[in-house]
């Protein structure tokens, strides 16, 4: 029997009862949009995270870009963020007209190098791709913010990238889109930055079962925006548009659904650390496992290990795997500086290293909270043989 990638299904074995009371009680006042559990997980997430305000949404790419179209970005603004990243991170810039500037990783964390960051704006301020690589455009825009993106579940390094967009007065944006749970420095995912974006997708750490995002943030007059931007625009009310927004809501089914989700997942946060402690412990030696930096908890959106030396071979330890029912992801394989959306931006491929290692050298392995021992000692054996029966890059 196959191991699930993620098992959605033995999650709501264990919270039926209260998903279904959750949904009834919408079935029966019949306030689908906007109804009062969309204001009930807004004030539970908030508290939650530590943030003043929290605005659902009905995605996490919508949650970025009510960030960005409440601050006033579009033409001829550069945003800095990085290429190893989900496409929606660069999309919901180009959506506003504004321009993605990349910035590789650190290696070891996978997140954006807050040096590289650094040296990104001091080139730009500068004029000079010799320093680090910028857009073909790069001398037509005015560096306005900064997308952080927290990869696989891990915080970036926050501390220093707020130190660089304060010091430039730049927005900042934290992505946690897959980071909802995590902590660093002693503060939740969702309260860095000046807006933080996630999302509800259902594989997420918290998901709902359809689409689903919010943004938290502890600025009134970025909030008030946000809430307009969100319903086409308003004003006082939805027929008085003040500026050009979205449909963005949060249904209120879903909203129902990500609360009773709630109730168990600060438990489950815990036990996502136990499943990473097991597999780090059985592949110790096989594989890199991934890094969580001292101070930091990751809220394991992936289990992402490096194949090193078996990279070359990663597609055929793939079907090895699956044909022994553990299934295998790669996030992400083509970082977006080489993708066909962002051609025209100039970059070589060879401009971000550790973002095109990291493509060609990750797996993600199955990974949920209820992940027993039994399945991750399946995982690790079978990949134990996989790297067996392929010779390495060297051989």
């Amino acid at each position: 029997m196959a191991i699930p990638f993620i098992d959605l299904k033995a999650q709501f074995a264990q919270i039926e009862a209260s998903v279904r009371a959750r949904m009834d009680a919408v079935l029966a006042h019949g306030r689908y949009i906007m109804g009062p559990e969309v204001g009930e997980l807004e004030k539970t997430l908030a508290e939650y995270v530590g943030a003043k305000h929290a605005i659902s949404c009905s995605s996490g790419t919508d949650a970025l870009l009510l960030a960005l179209m409440a601050r006033g970005i579009g033409p001829g603004d550069a945003v800095f963020t990085t290429p190893y990243t989900f496409v929606a991170t660069a999309e919901v810039i180009s959506l506003t007209g504004a321009t993605p500037v990349f910035v590789d990783i650190d290696p070891k964390t996978f997140n954006i190098d807050a040096a590289l960051l650094e040296k990104a704006l001091v080139a730009f301020e500068k004029g000079d791709p010799s320093i680090h690589p910028l857009p073909a455009n790069h001398d037509e825009l005015k560096a306005r913010a900064i997308i952080a993106v927290d990869m696989f579940g891990l915080p970036a390094d926050y501390a220093r990238i707020t130190e660089i967009a304060d010091a430039r007065n730049l927005f900042l944006i934290q992505d946690s889109a897959q980071s909802f749970g995590s902590e660093t420095g002693g503060k939740r995912a969702g309260s860095f930055g000046d807006a933080s974006a996630t999302s509800f997708f259902p594989a997420k750490p918290l998901g709902c079962y359809g689409d689903g995002g919010m943004v938290f943030t502890d600025d009134d007059e970025l909030a008030q925006a946000m809430v307009s931007v969100r319903v086409h625009g308003k004003g006082v009310d939805k027929y008085d548009n003040i500026r050009v927004g979205l449909n963005a809501r949060l249904d209120t089914l879903q909203a129902a659904i990500l609360l009773a989700k709630f109730e168990r997942f600060p438990s489950e946060v815990q036990s996502r650390q136990k499943v990473a402690e097991a597999y780090a412990s059985g592949l110790a030696g096989l594989v890199e496992a991934p890094a969580v930096p001292a101070g930091s908890l990751s809220a394991w959106a992936q289990y992402t290990v490096r194949l090193g030396e078996h990279a070359s071979r990663r597609d055929e330890i793939q079907e090895l795997l699956k044909a022994k029912g553990v299934p295998t992801a790669v996030y992400y394989g083509k970082p977006l500086h080489i993708q066909g959306a962002y051609s025209g931006l100039g970059y070589a491929a060879a401009d971000f290293p550790h973002s095109m290692q990291a493509s060609a050298e990750v797996l993600s392995l199955p990974f949920s909270p209820d992940l027993d021992a039994a399945s991750i000692q399946t995982v690790v054996s079978e990949l134990a043989r996989a790297l067996d029966a392929v010779p390495t890059t060297a051989g």
